[in-house]
């Protein structure tokens, strides 16, 4: 089976790469995919350059998981990538998984900018990301201090800033960014 992928186009090797894969579980096999997921994360936890990862489970009767593992440079995606560990968990899941639906790999701010359903688009230029970017998270996160500063003031700063976090970028991933994306889908991708 061919999978649609997403490549690298002019990326340098230093900038921060995101690996998105989406697998289909087969029918029952849910509980062990989960504990392979779990292993995943110890192992991605161990490699150099890894920033963390997320993981979308099925909704409304879908089998369909998506992986997203975050590495601070496409040196560090390859490593992980051409990995023994990496190559031992996918036997472990092979007869866990019915497909690969598909395997993408984005560069920098790319996977706000990249629409699920067509991944083989072209990025928008890295300046209007970055603008888009900035024009949509100083509100939120501007907002989010103004909310939590009469319950985290009296915090060290970096649990204050650990408290932001943990809002700012599950708001920006599954809100902001999206709604702000198709809003300006036409200055983006003239």
């Amino acid at each position: 089976m061919t999978l649609p992928t997403v490549t690298l186009s002019d990326s340098p090797p230093t900038d921060p790469v995101t690996l998105v894969v989406r697998r289909r579980i087969r029918s029952g096999q849910e509980g062990a995919y989960e504990a392979a997921l779990t292993r995943l994360s110890e192992l991605l936890a161990r490699v150099p350059g890894f920033r963390g990862t997320g993981i979308l489970r099925p909704s409304g009767g879908s089998r369909e998981y998506t992986v997203v593992a975050r590495f601070d440079s496409l040196t560090s995606a390859a490593a992980w990538e051409l990995s023994p560990e990496r190559t031992a968990w996918l036997d472990t899941i092979a007869d866990l998984v019915d497909d690969q639906l598909s395997f993408e790999r984005q560069p920098g701010l790319d996977f706000w900018f990249t629409p699920p359903a067509a991944p083989t688009l072209r990025q928008p230029p890295r300046w209007k990301m970055a603008v888009l970017t900035l024009l949509v998270l100083y509100p939120v996160s501007v907002g989010i201090t103004l909310l939590l500063s009469p319950l985290t003031g009296g915090w060290p700063l970096g649990v204050r800033a650990l408290a932001q976090m943990l809002l700012v970028v599950p708001a920006m991933t599954y809100l902001f960014m999206p709604v702000a994306t198709r809003a300006a889908g036409r200055w983006l991708t003239p």
